[in-house]
């Protein structure tokens, strides 16, 4: 038995599977302190056997370099309680014989993506995630993306759009993309959540206009065939097609990507590209 787990800045999931990827159970619940949000994953798991390995996709920050005791330990999030909180190191203690391997929860999404989703067979993705934060996978030459740390796309600076005097609510920088364009942004500046505006509401024109340029950075820097935008806020139909529709405004007919018309898709794999990612990290896909 492998099993994954989704750790999301509102809402975990825990599932049992296959090496494949294939699941075959699963449970959801609100994401709340580290050690509280974890012991009900591990008494979950626990309850359906043993692991032989265990993937994770986090919010982040993470430490992802190396495997020492700082591997997999949370770093500066906004998220209450959970800075210096070491997930493998909990996971380890609890699963003493079982293969921990921590990802971002958008790198679990885009691997997920790529292998049987939206981006099938292509090397070069990346996988945006919109809701209570933005993050961003990248997929390059079949690889995910690491460095120092791993890409922090939501904290982005963006031009501001001209129709928008939102002052922005990242605690750290203000009108970074994920301070203009994350659901609590969107709930901040018109007063209710994303999900109770209508499609012909201008908050979707302003948010097509902030995601575009975020792709259009994207697009210069890292020259993907597909980008993929999923989360609760990217629910909303149409809203790929109009970032798709700015993205191609603003490309100025430079970028070869403006002239694919599935270049920005949604997910395939709809709410389950996380945790269908974190099964395939325990399952041996470790990028």
């Amino acid at each position: 038995m492998i099993a994954g787990i989704e750790l999301g800045g509102t809402k975990t999931v825990v599932a049992i599977g296959n090496p494949d990827g294939k699941l075959i159970e699963e449970f959801r619940y609100p994401t709340t302190h580290p050690k509280d949000t974890l012991t009900i994953a591990v008494e979950w798991i626990r309850q359906r056997g043993l692991p032989v390995s265990l993937g994770v996709g986090a919010f982040g920050p993470v430490m992802l370099a190396g495997r020492g005791d700082d591997y997999g330990r949370m770093l500066a999030t906004p998220k209450p309680g959970w800075e210096g909180f070491s997930i493998s190191a909990f996971l380890r203690t609890a699963f003493p014989d079982c293969r921990v391997v921590v990802e971002t929860d958008v790198n679990a999404a885009t691997l997920a993506e790529s292998r049987c989703g939206a981006a099938r067979g292509l090397d070069d993705v990346v996988y945006i995630t919109i809701g209570t934060g933005i993050g961003a996978g990248i997929l390059a030459g079949g690889r995910l993306v690491h460095g120092a740390l791993h890409p922090e796309f939501g904290h982005l600076k963006v031009p501001r759009s001209p129709v928008d005097e939102f002052a922005g609510l990242c605690p750290f920088h203000g009108d970074c993309l994920e301070g203009l364009a994350s659901g609590p942004a969107i709930a901040g500046r018109w007063g209710v959540d994303a999900s109770a505006l209508a499609p012909e509401h201008p908050a979707w024109e302003i948010q097509a206009w902030y995601l575009a340029h975020g792709v259009l950075a994207l697009a210069a820097i890292t020259a993907p065939s597909r980008v993929v935008i999923g989360g609760g806020v990217a629910q909303l139909r149409g809203l790929h097609e109009r970032v798709q529709a700015e993205f191609v405004r603003l490309s100025a007919g430079y970028f070869l990507q403006a002239q694919t018309p599935d270049f920005i898709v949604p997910p395939a794999l709809g709410q389950n590209a996380g945790i269908f990612g974190a099964l395939l990290l325990a399952g041996g896909t470790d990028l």
